[in-house]
């Protein structure tokens, strides 16, 4: 599964060819979340508080970069790693 982002110690991956809906896997810790790529919301799994804030947030600012990349999973093209919320402003 493609690393597609990395900040504050959490990393962001997502499934070639995943099933529906769209969304990605965040690791911090050793918990893990599967989160909607619409709305940002874990949708299963559980992240401490601040870091499920830190990952819905960038979910929401990234949310096109997302999208793109969950299309390219599922045409199995390369997907492109997506700045950081360290990185923004």
């Amino acid at each position: 599964m493609p690393i597609i982002s990395l900040f504050f110690g959490i990393v962001i991956r997502m499934y070639f060819d995943d099933h529906p809906p769209p969304h990605f896997h965040a690791t911090y810790q050793g918990f893990e979340a599967f989160v909607a790529i619409e709305t940002g919301e874990i949708v299963a799994g559980t992240l401490p508080k601040k870091a499920a804030r830190i990952v819905r947030q960038w979910a929401l600012d990234h949310q096109a970069e997302l999208v793109a990349n969950w299309q390219r999973g599922i045409s199995l093209m390369p997907m492109e790693m997506i700045p950081g919320a360290d990185l923004d402003d």
